[in-house]
This record gives C-alpha cells, sequence and structure tokens, in this order.
C-alpha cells in the first residue's frame, strides 16, 4: 500500500479539518497517511506521495502555516525536483471572489509541475459556495487520484 503525505495550507482550520478526514479515508482504505506538522523540505524529500490541501488566503495568497515551505521549494538553491512521486493539490476557495478563487492551489499545482511531479488527476477546486462541507466533493476525486498510487 502507499504512503502519503499531506501538506495543509489553513488559515481557520477548514483545510485542517479535511486533512483529517482526508488522511482518516486514506488509513481506512490500508494506505499510511501524515500530516505533515510544520512542513519542511525534508518532509518533501521523504515522503513517496504528496497531497497538499490548502485554504487561500489574501488576494490568492498561501496561507502563512504554508509559504515557506513552498517558497523554499521556489528557490532555485533548494529547487526539490518531484521526479517520481505522485502529487495531488486539493484547492479551497470562494468563487465569489472571482480571479483569486483557489489561487493558493494553483500556485502549487503550477509548482509541482515545475517540479515535474507526477500529476495523476487534475487539480480539484473546491467552492465554499457550492460546498460547505468540503469533504463531499473530495472524496470522489480521492479515489481516484489513490488508484494511481
Amino acid at each position: 500500500m502507499a504512503s502519503i503525505t499531506l501538506f495543509v495550507g489553513s488559515v481557520f482550520g477548514n483545510a485542517e479539518n479535511l486533512a483529517s478526514e482526508v488522511k482518516n479515508d486514506i488509513e481506512q482504505q490500508g494506505h499510511s497517511a501524515v500530516i505533515a506538522e510544520a512542513p519542511t523540505l525534508e518532509h518533501v524529500n521523504s515522503a513517496d506521495n504528496l497531497l497538499f490541501i490548502s485554504s487561500t488566503t489574501g488576494q490568492g495568497d498561501i496561507p502563512e502555516n504554508l509559504l515557506p515551505l513552498v517558497l523554499q521549494m521556489q528557490m532555485q538553491s533548494q529547487f526539490p525536483m518531484l521526479t517520481g512521486k505522485t502529487v495531488g493539490v486539493v484547492a479551497l476557495g470562494d468563487s465569489s471572489y472571482g480571479d483569486t478563487f483557489c489561487g493558493a492551489g494553483r500556485q502549487i499545482d503550477v509548482l509541482v509541475q515545475e517540479l515535474n511531479a507526477t500529476v495523476t488527476e487534475p487539480r480539484l477546486d473546491v467552492d465554499a459556495c457550492e460546498h460547505f462541507e468540503p469533504y463531499e466533493a473530495v472524496a470522489p476525486w480521492l479515489q481516484k487520484w489513490l488508484q494511481h498510487l
């Protein structure tokens, strides 16, 4: 079975709650999962499979608890290639914010593709205007993503 590391960007706890639900679902299906607390490049480098779950803050920005890792991943000197790693991205947002909708997830998605990750399922954008509980939208996507591991 697969080993998955979850990287969570959260402002008010919604993404953290979703990550806990996703982790439980992953484990119930026989895989191992861990949520990277205070994520670092070491977490990225040691992960077999990576799943990013991030809300969006400000003007389409990455939440402060995940931003340092993303900035490190963008630095040329540390540029951790993700070749051979399967990566998924779940973006949480509110479509009423227009162009900044799911901005953090879009940025993460572009970055992991630049780092040569294997992306088996397209980024999932979850609209808070449509899904009060994001897990209902994430569960079917997660099943498809897990099938590729």
